[in-house]
């Protein structure tokens, strides 16, 4: 056996492949960026601030991250890459470096009915291998445990093409676990058919009351009034029983009306089709109201809400089934998966267990596997995403996150530091886009965009330790410990608005009054109650529709690129009117989705080449040159301006250009107005929504509903995506609300929102079934001076008391 000695005792020289520790980023030019160049150190936990708007996530997500994705799917084969998102290479020169990214947004999680926090983890995957193996009776494979799957039987001949072609007769069944009443979704419709028609008159008298359906429109009323089935001239009350079966669930028929095939179908399935099976948010105003009359969803009495079939109901382990494990708190459902023992199985409770130990690590433990997931908010979808990275082995990756505290409470911040840490540690690069100070003070290296937002943004003004940082004289640096102080006086409330007994989803039968007239923020941890106490509970209320509630959730904002500020808010309308009445031409005109629309790009202002696996391609329209309107419309002005140009104002030019002299418009100012006061004045009237951040979103919403005439807004975590700056002007937009008579109930985690509340509701102690509780009523003062919650506590260490 030989031994091999080192006699070289100088240090080698470094090797070349341990050079490469940089992310080299030079020429970033994508949305807003001026020609951004910077370094960035690998395995170091890097975080990216500068005000709302500046640039942060273009230069991480749509440079670095989205050029790894991009270089990721070219290694694929060009048939794997057929069937991959397709990506364009980024605005930028030089990207050096670069690892495998893995990407952890906002982005909520889909919002099928039957997607839940199970399907969308490997929880319910690994469950239903577990009940397939041990349950009792045993009932089938793991598809017979998915709600996702139907029960399928048939028989038949089949012809196999092999040698000499014969018939073979073939039987073939497969076991699902969906329930067949409601199809795996867990509630049922039911239509009230008094909204749909008047059954006092005949069809030719008008009976149809629902929204369109003109007695002239040969594809509603029409059809069924010359389809043969009916007598168009006999009230609905009096058609016989084969009549209202046709008139209800007929068959789709193929008939001729005026010379023109349709097809006849029941009225139940056509109403289904043409407005159930479409978005709700997506619907137009009196449409939303007619579904919200019309339609009425209940637990599924079949299945009872679990989604699965009678079988899969039946198998049990230990007297669980399948629906009783998913309808459990996920912190429950790990102790009793830890008190399984059973060798055959012991892999499969290894891996289930470490699933749902992660929820709890993350701070999700509060939730259930059959919590529908369109229900999560954004910070808690981020987090169920993340869970299964807690336990990878990978290393030298690069995780890049978006706003990761987001919904958490002070007291989770801790714990989503830490995990940032442990990946960072793993030997891997975090690059985390952040707000809060919390965060930021745990960076290695900290990147800071600005100095503004939007055309005013997009430059690197320090890159450094979070120390240079606070004396780098940026915004961030100058805002980084600035703590809002307790206020000195309070307002008095107006009056209350009551709830009682509530009960949903963890809340504890909670009786609370809510003061009116002053600004009140609902605190607690994530999973508290606050967003089932608020939208579960008043939201929808007699109560609150007679208060004149109006809630402004974080759900996502719903457009294609061809949506923009001017179009979501109303404000295109009053400037189209203003361009035609100047120039005495239609208002049509002037938009760009109608007939001022340039032929060639159809209003686009881009050509887009689909290039089937490899990514499409986006030119500017040579006709238009990318303004999106005919040569002819734009031949039009309005105060020297024409629409294109309009629409490339910021919202502070904008608002400048149409409060006088040639341009003023009242309307659009107002609008203007509004949307300077949520702190948008530098977005472009024209910029595609699907280009906006999340906090712009929200903010978006928050000026479109200020138009509203409601005296009650209920505003969902508004700090989202602001940076510290930008709090001290939504606490001045807040109180501007409440002086001008409105009363303001906030969802809150920041605790400068807290600090300056009149009244503060606090949920807890904890979160699923240990909070539900109202644990403290009263003034922030009374609250710091307590300290008899967590909220209180880490409220008191903010104001330094």
């Amino acid at each position: 056996m030989s031994m091999t000695t080192k006699t070289d005792t100088q240090s080698p020289a470094p090797h070349i492949a341990d050079s490469h520790d940089l992310i080299r980023v030079h020429g970033a030019r994508e949305n807003n960026l001026k020609d951004v160049s910077i370094e960035i150190p690998k395995r170091r936990l890097t975080v990216f601030t500068g005000v709302s708007g500046s640039g942060k996530s273009s230069l991480v997500f749509d440079t670095i991250a989205a050029e790894s994705q991009r270089m990721i799917n070219e290694t694929y084969s060009t048939f794997v890459q057929g069937f991959m998102p397709t990506l364009a290479r980024p605005e930028v020169d030089v990207l050096d470096g670069l690892t495998t990214a893995i990407i952890v947004d906002q982005q909520r999680l889909g919002s099928d009915p039957r997607s839940t926090v199970g399907t969308a983890t490997d929880a319910n995957a690994m469950l239903r291998i577990l009940f397939s193996r041990l349950g009792q009776p045993h009932i089938g494979p793991p598809g017979a445990f998915a709600f996702n799957v139907p029960s399928v039987r048939a028989s038949g001949a089949i012809t196999v093409e092999r040698g000499n072609t014969k018939a073979v007769k073939a039987t073939f069944s497969r076991t699902g676990g969906m329930c067949p009443r409601c199809e795996g979704r867990g509630a049922v419709s039911d239509i009230d058919l008094t909204q749909l028609y008047d059954d006092s008159k005949s069809i030719s008298e008008g009976a149809f009351t629902i929204p369109g359906w003109k007695s002239d429109n040969v594809w509603t009323v029409g059809l069924y009034a010359q389809s043969g089935f009916l007598d168009p001239d006999k009230p609905i009350s009096r058609f016989t029983k084969k009549e209202m079966q046709a008139f209800l669930y007929g068959e789709p028929t193929k008939v001729k009306v005026n010379g023109v095939n349709l097809t006849y179908e029941g009225l139940i399935p056509k109403i289904q089709k043409s407005f159930l099976a479409k978005d709700r948010e997506a619907m137009q105003p009196h449409i939303r109201a007619f579904v919200d009359r019309a339609v009425t969803f209940t637990s599924c009495p079949e299945c009872d809400g679990t989604r699965l079939n009678e079988g899969a109901r039946s198998s049990r382990i230990g007297g669980i089934n399948i629906a009783d494990a998913c309808a459990m708190q996920i912190s429950d459902l790990a102790a009793w998966v830890r008190d399984l023992s059973e060798p055959s199985v012991a892999p499969l409770l290894t891996a289930l267990q470490h699933t749902l130990e992660s929820f709890g690590e993350i701070g999700l433990g509060y939730l259930s596997l059959d919590r529908p997931s369109g229900t999560l908010s954004g910070g808690e979808a981020q987090r169920v995403k993340m869970i299964r990275h807690l336990g990878s082995s990978l290393t030298d990756v690069t995780y890049v996150f978006d706003e990761p505290t987001i919904g958490l409470h002070p007291h989770d911040i801790q714990r989503m530091n830490n995990l940032l840490l442990r990946l960072r540690d793993k030997g891997n690069t975090v690059l985390v886009v952040e707000h809060k100070p919390e965060t930021i003070a745990i960076a290695d290296h900290v990147v800071d965009l600005g100095p503004g937002a939007g055309t005013a943004g997009g430059s690197v003004c320090f890159e450094g330790t979070v120390e240079g940082l606070r004396t780098g004289g940026t915004i961030t640096g100058r805002h980084f410990d600035d703590r809002a102080a307790l206020k000195k006086a309070v307002r008095t409330p107006t009056g209350t608005l009551p709830i009682r007994g509530a009960t949903a989803h963890n809340l504890r039968d909670v009786d609370v009054d809510i003061p009116l007239g002053v600004l009140v923020a609902v605190t607690g941890v994530a999973g508290s109650g606050k967003s089932s106490l608020m939208h579960g509970s008043l939201v929808g209320s007699p109560e609150a529709a007679e208060a004149g509630v109006v809630a402004i959730d974080q759900g996502a904002i719903r457009g294609s690129r061809r949506s923009n500020p001017a179009t979501y808010t109303g404000l295109l309308e009053p400037i189209r009117k203003a361009f035609a009445k100047v120039n005495g031409v239609k208002p049509g005109l002037f938009s760009a989705n109608s007939e001022g629309a340039c032929p060639q790009c159809n209003g686009a202002g881009v050509i887009f080449t689909d290039l089937a696996m490899m990514a499409g391609v986006s030119t500017t329209c040579e006709e238009c040159e990318g303004k999106r309107f005919q040569a002819s419309v734009l031949d039009h002005r309005l105060g020297g301006r024409d629409i294109s140009e309009v629409l490339a104002m910021s919202v502070a030019e904008a608002e400048e250009f149409f409060g006088a002299g040639e341009a003023r418009t009242p309307a659009a100012h107002r609008i203007l107005g509004r949307l300077a006061d949520v702190g948008l004045g530098y977005l472009s009237l024209g910029q595609p929504l699907t280009t906006l951040s999340g906090g712009e979103r929200q903010r978006l919403k928050l000026a479109t509903h200020m138009a509203e005439k409601g005296g009650v807004y209920v505003l969902d975590e508004p700090t989202t995506g602001l940076h510290l700056a930008d709090v001290e002007h939504l606490l001045g937009l807040l109180d501007r609300l409440v002086d001008s008579g409105k009363s303001v109930i906030v969802i809150e985690h920041h605790q400068a929102v807290m600090a300056h509340a009149d009244w503060i509701i606090d949920l807890g102690p904890g979160a699923g079934h240990d909070g539900g509780r109202i644990v403290f009523e009263g003034t922030p003062a009374d609250l710091v001076a307590a300290r008899s919650t967590l909220t209180g506590e880490h409220l008191a260490a903010y104001v330094g008391a």
